[in-house]
């Protein structure tokens, strides 16, 4: 887990103060929503821990030949959505599209944090978290922020 910054975000700072840097993500999530979410955020690489021994070196020579690179996994579980999405149109899952924005403030929920501390950690403010955490609770038909914990754990949420 990253102290301050969560992947995506971090993700995000990096490519706006240097855009042509190669952003390999390094986690031990794989879920759709979270490959897509870092994949705009601008990352060209993603790598599962449990792949690392035997790829990271692969990894990072294929970023640095300006390359993405994707655990077998990671590559399968995007191949797998984008196969879905295709034949449905939409998201067969059912599963409720978040910005980037709702992900990190359900991310921060779930570890913890009160709406002050989101609001410092995001550069935004007080009100501007209580309004996404209301969206959150209404998209994802949740009643409670121990709903919301709940299911930004089981979909693996937390920690890109």
């Amino acid at each position: 887990m990253m102290p301050d910054l969560n992947g995506l975000e971090a993700t995000r700072q990096i490519r706006r103060v240097s855009a042509p840097t190669q952003v390999l993500i390094f986690t031990m999530h794989h879920n759709e929503s979270l490959v897509h979410d870092v994949l705009e955020a601008g990352a060209r690489g993603y790598l599962l821990k449990s792949d690392a021994e035997q790829h990271i070196i692969t990894a990072v020579e294929a970023l640095l030949q300006r390359q993405p690179y994707f655990s077998t996994q990671v590559s399968e579980t995007v191949l797998d959505g984008f196969l879905r999405l295709g034949r449905h149109g939409d998201d067969s899952a059912g599963k409720p599209r978040l910005t980037p924005r709702e992900r990190e403030v359900i991310q921060l929920l779930a570890e913890g944090y009160r709406n002050k501390m989101i609001a410092q950690k995001l550069g935004i403010s007080v009100k501007t978290v209580e309004t996404h955490r209301t969206t959150l609770m209404r998209k994802l038909g949740v009643r409670s922020i121990v709903d919301l914990v709940r299911y930004a754990v089981r979909n693996q949420l937390t920690d890109p």
